[in-house]
This record gives structure tokens, C-alpha cells and sequence, in this order.
């Protein structure tokens, strides 16, 4: 079986170096917030190309966070999109704003900056793009309009770790851009990890405080705040990784573009050519009937997964939000007919040919939607 995601294969390649910085935690006795974990939050800001960067305990606390140190909460509306996961919209919630869906683009499946102003109303606080799969929203386009507005823009770059255009880095094109460290991520803890960047140190002292039970010092509460804090071990394991990334990264790029030339072969829908802007956290092609596709995957020896099979604004928990099928044309063919193939940096040439092939003989055909 040619796995989806092969943790156990990176870990066989950076296990020892791993080893030895969680045993250096365990003996130093620093186990929340130690030296480790100031430490990476330098490092990754480097990475990034950030001034500040914050370590929190999930992805989730950086966009909840976000929001919070962006001054939003009931009555506020922050704009997103409907083809993401959950946890996007749940933050909004969470702070009591209300999530304002647009579609995405049929193309590059982020927002689509087209239908952004018709979304805007006076309640209108924050724009919230999702670098969907490891690709980079357009945010040239989505910046000039949220400036015209006066509106905070706030990235969910959980996927997209390293993605880069004109030079910046994800998570640097809007105040705040906000980081999961899940381990399938490209940037993965040993168990939950997530940072926001931003080159607002007002901002970073604000979610810094607000992680630690809004403390301004030891015992000084100046906000309410909550224990999102990220322990000493995961900060150690990610300071390894972190060396690892860029080439991780050279090689998902490789191999999309192994799956680009195949797929081609085989007239098989796969995403819009990517460069820098793009790190592949998941490389998904559209196929017509795709769960039957999928389970002769599975029989042939190719396992995969979908990203995501139902988007949020037709899930049952957000059925309050009040919208219907049919409202987000895009997102919902996207959510019928995308499959995400395997991808992970250890995969080898030979392994992309054998998907492929597999996916062929499989009965794959485009999808009639797709671009």
C-alpha cells in the first residue's frame, strides 16, 4: 500500500536529532514556555520573514487569538470561505463575531477576490483568506480591497508553511497570519503546536498575554485570557524540523511536478501549475464519481484522502449560519470532486507513477467542473 502520509518514514530521517533535543527538555526541567520555545519563535519568524511570532497550543488558539488582538467580537462580521476547515469558522464564533462566506476561485480554489466587496457590509471587521492545500491566497487582490475598506486581514496559513510570492512568505501579507503545527502538517509537531507572525509587536504582546491567562508578568492579569500555551518538548521537536523544512518543501515541489507531467498524460484534472507560492501540503486532483474512484484506489493499493468532503456552511453544527445548498457553487463541486493524492517528502518518483497509473486504471475522468 502506497500510504497517504509516511510520519514514520521523516521520523526515521530526523528521529535521532529529535531524540536528543526532547531529551535535553526532559532534563532541563523547562517544560511550558522554556528556552525552546522562545528560541523557535525566533526561528520561525526568521522562516518567515516575520518580526514577531507567538507559540501557541494549536492552530484553532492562533485564529481565535487573532481575532481577539484584532479587537473583534460580537456583532463583528469577518469574511471567509466556505471551503476550509472547520476550525476557520469556529474561531469566529468563538470570539461571537459572525463568519460571511464568499466562494472560491474555480481556478486557484482560495477566495476569489471578485466576489469580496459584494460581501462587505458596515459590519464588517476582518478578512479571514485560507491558503487551501499549501497555495497562497491572492492576496495582492484581497489586500488592496481590504485596505479601501479599513478591514483587518488576517491569514489562516495552516497549510501553507514557507509559501512565498514577490519574495514574502505566507503569513506575512496581512496583520496577523496564523500557523498550525498538526503533525501532517509540512511543519508538524510530535502532537498539537501552532504559532501566529506579524510585524505588529502591539499585536504580539496582546496574543502573547492573552495565551497565558492575560498576564502582564507573573500574577498580573491586565485581560482575561486562557492556558494556550505550548509546551517546552513540542517547541523542541519543531526547532529540529524547522531545519528540515526547506528542503521537505524542494521536494513536495518536485514531486507535484512529477504528478503535473503524468497527470497531464492521462488527462487528469490536478491543480493550476504552482511555484513558490504553492508547498503542496496537498496535492488533489478532481475527478468525476469520486468515491467510487476512490475506493478502486484503495482495492489497487493507493490510499488517499479528501480535503474536505463537505464545506462548512453545509455541515450540521453551522447550520445556523443560515445558509442553503447551492449558495456557494464552487465550493460545493470542489467538495464533491477533489481527491487528495499521496504526497510526502520520502515518497519516491517511481511511487507518483504507480498513483497515477493506478488512478488511470481506476476509471479516472475529469471532472466537468473543473478548471
Amino acid at each position: 500500500m502506497i500510504p497517504f502520509l509516511d510520519l514514520q518514514a521523516q521520523y526515521n530521517s530526523v528521529g535521532h536529532e529529535i531524540e536528543s533535543a526532547v531529551l535535553a527538555v526532559l532534563r532541563s526541567g523547562e517544560y511550558v514556555l522554556g528556552r525552546d520555545v522562545r528560541e523557535f519563535e525566533e526561528e520561525f519568524a526568521r522562516f518567515c520573514g516575520a518580526r514577531e511570532a507567538v507559540a501557541l497550543n494549536t492552530g484553532t488558539s492562533a485564529l481565535h487569538l487573532a481575532l481577539l488582538a484584532a479587537g473583534i467580537g460580537p456583532g463583528d462580521e469577518v469574511i471567509t470561505v466556505p471551503m476550509t476547515f472547520v476550525a476557520t469558522v469556529a474561531a469566529i464564533l468563538y470570539v461571537g463575531a459572525k463568519p460571511v462566506f464568499v466562494d472560491i476561485d474555480p481556478v486557484n480554489w482560495t477566495l476569489d477576490p471578485g466576489h469580496l466587496e459584494k460581501a462587505i457590509t458596515a459590519r464588517t471587521k476582518a478578512i479571514m483568506p485560507v491558503h487551501l492545500h499549501g497555495r497562497l491566497a491572492a492576496m495582492p487582490a484581497i489586500l488592496e480591497v481590504a485596505e479601501r475598506h479599513g478591514l483587518f486581514v488576517i491569514e489562516d496559513a495552516a497549510q501553507a508553511h514557507g509559501a512565498e510570492a514577490h519574495g514574502q512568505r505566507a503569513g506575512t501579507f496581512g496583520a496577523i497570519g496564523c500557523f498550525s503545527f498538526y503533525p501532517g502538517k509540512n511543519l508538524g509537531a510530535c502532537g498539537e503546536g501552532g504559532a501566529i507572525t506579524t510585524n505588529r509587536p502591539d499585536l504580539a504582546d496582546a496574543i502573547r498575554s492573552l495565551r497565558d491567562w492575560g498576564q502582564a508578568g507573573k500574577y498580573n492579569h491586565v485581560r482575561q485570557g486562557f492556558n494556550f500555551r505550548l509546551d517546552t518538548v513540542q517547541a523542541a521537536a519543531l526547532r529540529v524540523k524547522l531545519r528540515h523544512l526547506e528542503a521537505w518543501t524542494r521536494a513536495r515541489r518536485d514531486l507535484a511536478g512529477d504528478y503535473d507531467r503524468r497527470l497531464a498524460e492521462h488527462g487528469i484534472a490536478h491543480p493550476a501549475p504552482g511555484g513558490r507560492d504553492h508547498v503542496y501540503h496537498v496535492y488533489a486532483v478532481r475527478v468525476r464519481e469520486r468515491d467510487q474512484v476512490r475506493g478502486r484506489l484503495s482495492e489497487l493499493g493507493v490510499a488517499t484522502g479528501i480535503h474536505y468532503p463537505r464545506p462548512v456552511h453545509l455541515q450540521p453544527a453551522y447550520a445556523g449560519l443560515g445558509y442553503r445548498s447551492g449558495d456557494f457553487a464552487v465550493s460545493e463541486k470542489f467538495a464533491a470532486e477533489t481527491l487528495s493524492l499521496p504526497l510526502f517528502p520520502e515518497m519516491t518518483g517511481q511511487q507518483v507513477a504507480q498513483v497515477v497509473e493506478a488512478l488511470a486504471h481506476a476509471g479516472a475522468a475529469p471532472a466537468a467542473s473543473a478548471a
